[in-house]
């Protein structure tokens, strides 16, 4: 199962790189916020300098960064964190995660007014579900409420997740437990697109939204198309929101292999991966290589920005193979800098425009 497997690989990268966690000089062209695990996704909270980022391992919680001081804490462990759950809307969830067992993973964040936004989160470890918190950016550093989650489905794990206005959210499974990363990388269609609203009593299958690794996903301004990586075809796809049995429009085939993405404030959708080439680490070849053997070779990594109206897409940022930082997974415009996050290091890197 696929999941297993990443999680061994995590362990397994994070042994790897835990010596190398005190040194935290600039390389590779970046610099760095180190100590962070697994940092696999990242939001910035609505109208402040704080970075929110998930952590992708047992127990990694969730990581609040100030991008002013790189200075950074572990919020929702045992000893911070603070549970009021919304059973009007989350009353169908068990209850609050163990914070021993919470293993994070894509984040989406939807602002609201007065410092308040929503916080959502795929959650493993323990059980697989959205886990949803109440930011409260009043206070000298933003507050974190866990108030609900919604369970996915029996043997689904979530990988990304993206919310409307109305708190309806949808989410993408990157990869049934019959298949395999060998199926997703020969364009074979491995996962889909699956919906909840409030009063709903889960999620469902949204028909026709199937690809070979759906992976990141986001909504448009206007609600009424969704954007989704296809980490196997190397693409990024529309659909349309009311009718997506269709593809409206899809990039070309990128020179990453991309993996989470985000919409800007200005309307760009921004998506990062690993390289799609490299002479070291050989082809994209997973019928005769596990994803150990392709995570533990460092490869560079490629930024992009890309036009949701035409899908033309421009580098944003890049940088070579680098043994300290590797397996690039989002990217975050945060001021004059672009955060890229990663599934297996102990830092998160920093490239200036």
């Amino acid at each position: 199962m696929i999941r297993r497997t990443l999680s061994a690989t995590i362990v397994f990268l994070f042994c790897l790189q835990n010596a190398a966690a005190e040194e935290c000089g600039a390389a590779g062209g970046l610099k760095y916020v180190c100590g962070p695990q697994n940092a696999e996704d990242l939001v910035l909270v609505p109208h402040t300098r704080w970075v929110l980022s998930s952590g992708m391992l047992a127990g990694g919680g969730i990581y609040l960064i100030d991008s002013g001081q790189r200075s950074w804490s572990q919020l929702y462990s045992e000893d911070t964190r603070i549970v009021r759950q919304d059973m009007a809307t989350y009353g169908a969830c068990p209850g609050a995660p163990d914070p021993l067992h919470l293993e994070t993973h894509g984040l989406n964040i939807r602002a609201g007014e007065n410092g308040h936004s929503t916080l959502y989160v795929v959650g493993h470890g323990g059980r697989e579900a959205i886990e949803v918190f109440a930011v409260d950016a009043n206070e000298e550093e933003p507050l974190l409420t866990w108030i609900g989650c919604v369970l996915m489905p029996e043997g689904l794990a979530a990988n990304s997740v993206a919310s409307f206005t109305d708190g309806a959210l949808v989410v993408t499974v990157l990869s049934y437990p019959d298949k395999t990363f060998a199926d997703m990388f020969a364009g074979r269609n491995t996962g889909a697109i699956y919906e909840w609203s409030p009063g709903d009593s889960g999620f469902t299958l949204i028909q026709g939204t199937e690809l070979p690794g759906n992976n990141g996903i986001e909504v448009s301004a206007d609600e009424t198309e969704l954007f989704v990586v296809s980490t196997g075809l190397r693409t990024v796809v529309a659909f349309s929101n009311s009718n997506p049995s269709t593809q409206l429009r899809s990039t070309r085939v990128l020179g990453l292999i991309p993996d989470n993405v985000h919409m800007m404030a200005d309307g760009r959708l921004l998506t990062a991966g690993t390289s799609a080439d490299s002479e070291e680490c050989g082809p994209l070849d997973f019928e005769n290589k596990t994803l150990e053997e392709f995570a533990s070779c460092p490869r560079g990594f490629i930024a992009v920005a890309i036009d949701p109206e035409t899908m033309e897409d421009t580098n944003l940022a890049e940088g070579p193979a680098n043994p300290v930082f590797s397996n690039a997974t989002m990217a975050l415009e945060v001021g004059d800098d672009v955060w890229i996050g990663t599934f297996s290091g102990n830092r998160i890197g920093i490239a200036g425009k």
